[in-house]
């Protein structure tokens, strides 16, 4: 029995050394595992060293962004140059109301006449019927062309009954330089009959009755009833065209209703000049191909700014006649227009 006893004993005490020291050899893996989670958080707090990156797959090329809108100062007085440039952000007219686009209209006319407070018909003329006669002959050429050719006409046939009685072959030789000079010389000596027989050699001042002339559409009419006679009228060329779309004055396409929607927006009394500041504009700025954006003194007023050259520098090298240092389309221009630095154009044949 005391064996037994004292075997239990022996082997309660093994069992108590086992027991103290377990703990001992549980706490190795435990301090292994805290060691290993020491190591995982300082390799995430460690920044990670950056794999080879993959070849990305190549990007679809993106339109360049705009340039932001750069306009020019007003330049009522600036005859050889442009003005420094501001940065505005043209409006839009979405959504425009009627007298939103009243006010926008007269405010682009109004700030074009500071620009061109010279703008005259661009025709050499000392009477009605040289005006009549040049402006039948500027169709599909410029004026410039028109003025170097018909001191020569005039001076061979200075009325209506001269130039009525002259010899078709004689007129062609002067008008050639013009283009289509074989329907020129056959409408310049239709009018000049027509007005030496109906109209005693005299202009008429009445649109009903340019418009009976042989050449004489509404548009030579309102140039004629304008220039020679101080009659309001507006005048629709190619320029004029052109601008009034882009301005979205109108979208009309026909002359006679672009002329019955703009002359809408203005007053009577505004026409004649209204189309001087216009078609002077789109010879001078607003090119077909190129406008001059970044030089255009309207721009912010605009909403086709962008179409053409932002950049005033390259804007400026665009720019025609006086505005780019160059000679009108008139070998006589008005007074003014000298004034303000224009430079008459040269005769033909000049160098």
């Amino acid at each position: 029995m005391k064996k037994t006893a004292a075997s239990k004993k022996s082997a309660a005490a093994d069992r108590a050394s086992t027991t103290e020291e377990a703990p001992a050899t549980e706490k190795a893996p435990a301090a292994k595992k805290s060691a290993a989670a020491k190591k995982a958080a300082t390799a995430k707090k460690a920044p990670a060293k950056k794999a080879p990156a993959k070849k990305a797959a190549p990007l679809k090329r993106q339109a360049p962004a705009k340039k932001p809108a750069v306009v020019p100062k007003k330049a009522a007085a600036a005859v050889k140059g442009v003005a420094p440039a501001k940065t505005v952000a043209p409006k839009p007219p979405r959504g425009e109301s009627r007298t939103a686009l009243v006010r926008r209209a007269r405010r682009i006319n109004r700030e074009l006449a500071e620009v061109y407070p010279y703008a005259h018909p661009e025709l050499d003329f000392e009477n009605p019927f040289q005006l009549v006669v040049a402006t039948v002959l500027s169709a599909q050429t410029t004026d410039l062309r028109v003025n170097q050719t018909t001191p020569a006409l005039f001076a061979k046939y200075p009325t209506p009954e001269d130039l009525a009685a002259a010899v078709p072959e004689e007129v062609e030789e002067i008008l050639r330089p013009t283009g289509f000079f074989r329907a020129k010389t056959k409408s310049v000596i239709g009018l000049s009959k027509a007005l030496a027989e109906d109209f005693g050699g005299e202009v008429p001042g009445r649109l009903e009755d340019l418009v009976k002339l042989p050449g004489v559409g509404r548009k030579t009419a309102f140039v004629v009833l304008g220039n020679a006679f101080g009659r309001p009228g507006i005048s629709v060329d190619t320029h004029f065209q052109r601008l009034v779309r882009r301005w979205r004055w109108t979208e009309e396409t026909d002359p006679d209703k672009i002329e019955a929607a703009v002359g809408a927006l203005f007053p009577k009394s505004d026409w004649t000049d209204l189309s001087h500041h216009v078609i002077w504009h789109g010879r001078r700025i607003c090119h077909a191909r190129k406008p001059a954006c970044g030089a255009c003194p309207i721009a912010p007023l605009c909403p086709a700014y962008g179409e053409g050259e932002t950049d005033p520098e390259k804007a400026k090298k665009l720019l025609k006649y006086e505005k780019g240092g160059f000679p009108g389309q008139r070998l006589k221009p008005p007074q003014a227009y000298l004034d303000a630095g224009g430079k008459p154009a040269p005769p033909l044949g000049a160098g």
